[in-house]
């Protein structure tokens, strides 16, 4: 079987992980890796045995699929050059900065037959996966993603930095569309909303309420889904999933006349289920797991939260101002 030959555009802390996971699988070819710190790539080719370049167009011609790991403010034109030469692309979330850009990316990539993949790398939990099996028709959805503060990633505020990956996963669940939402975030440590909350509200009931912080003194990555007679909670972090059924009398846990069941899988390595996948999309040309028409939803949702955030913190100033 031909290897399908790869690069990896940007290899900072998360790229640098994306191009050992593709160095290590079966009939892939690492063909080389790009960042504009010349250093960086080539200490991370030298280490995977590969080639080092500065400037990622240089790829072109040169590999059959990518991976973007770049600052959000360059998803778009990397993205765009590559797959206008063809080339399948694994893009980092967010899709892009704007919904203009996500639409121009999807038809250079149906123009041209190339298959485009977003990072969201929740899909590939094995927790989340199993989800699919029990939730259907949740009616509430309360989900908190906390993290300590990073100076990376603060090119964006927390939506889009951390929210947006809980946004995939809400819309991938509730197969509706939203009706209305109400949201609020404050900067703390950056110049960014470091903190955000949304309570997004279904066209068929669904009520979701959404949380993120990257200035919490712990981390926490929890969902929790509410259905008819069933309340499931996911912890991302260990893979461990609890479902709280009502059977009617007879059982005794956790109270009378309901039962749990609780699951916890194996560590896996999402991002290298991710990658596989890719892969596996290039190899088939199947549509990917999680597609560019996923991560135009779920950036068109999170632009949505940032803008009432925005319009709401220009409210506020302007009334302490009179």
């Amino acid at each position: 079987m031909k290897p399908i030959r790869v690069g990896v555009v940007g290899v900072g802390y998360l790229g640098k992980f994306h191009a050992e996971k593709y160095a290590r699988l079966e009939n892939v070819e690492l063909v080389g890796v790009v960042d504009i710190v010349a250093d960086r790539a080539e200490a991370v080719a030298n280490l995977l045995g590969t080639e080092s370049f500065t400037d990622y167009r240089d790829l072109i011609g040169k590999v059959d699929a990518v991976s973007v790991v770049v600052p959000t403010p360059v998803h778009f034109p990397v993205s765009r050059d590559f797959l206008e030469n063809s080339v399948d692309t694994l893009v980092e979330k967010p899709i892009t900065e704007t919904l203009e850009e996500a639409d121009a990316l999807i038809r250079v990539a149906d123009s041209h037959g190339s298959i485009i993949q977003v990072g969201h790398l929740e899909r590939f939990n094995p927790a989340v996966i199993a989800l699919s099996k029990v939730v259907d028709e949740p009616l509430f959805i309360e989900s908190h993603r906390l993290s300590a503060f990073k100076d990376r990633g603060t090119e964006v505020d927390v939506v889009l930095d951390l929210m947006i990956h809980d946004i995939d996963i809400i819309l991938k669940f509730v197969d509706s569309d939203l009706e209305s939402m109400h949201a609020a975030g404050v900067p703390v440590m950056s110049s960014r909303v470091d903190i955000a909350n949304a309570r997004l509200i279904f066209n068929n009931g669904c009520v979701a309420n959404v949380t993120a912080s990257r200035i919490s003194i712990k981390n926490m990555r929890k969902i929790r889904f509410f259905q008819k007679g069933t309340y499931v909670s996911v912890d991302y972090a260990n893979h461990d999933i609890t479902i709280i059924r009502k059977d009617g009398p007879g059982t005794d846990l956790p109270v009378p006349g309901m039962s749990m069941e609780r699951s916890t899988f194996e560590k896996a390595d999402s991002l290298e289920t991710e990658i596989r996948s890719f892969v596996e999309s290039v190899r088939t040309r199947q549509s990917p797991l999680v597609s560019a028409h996923d991560g135009r939803n779920a950036l068109s949702v999170a632009l949505d939260i940032i803008e009432q955030i925005e319009a709401s913190s220009r409210t506020l100033a302007e009334s302490r101002s009179t």
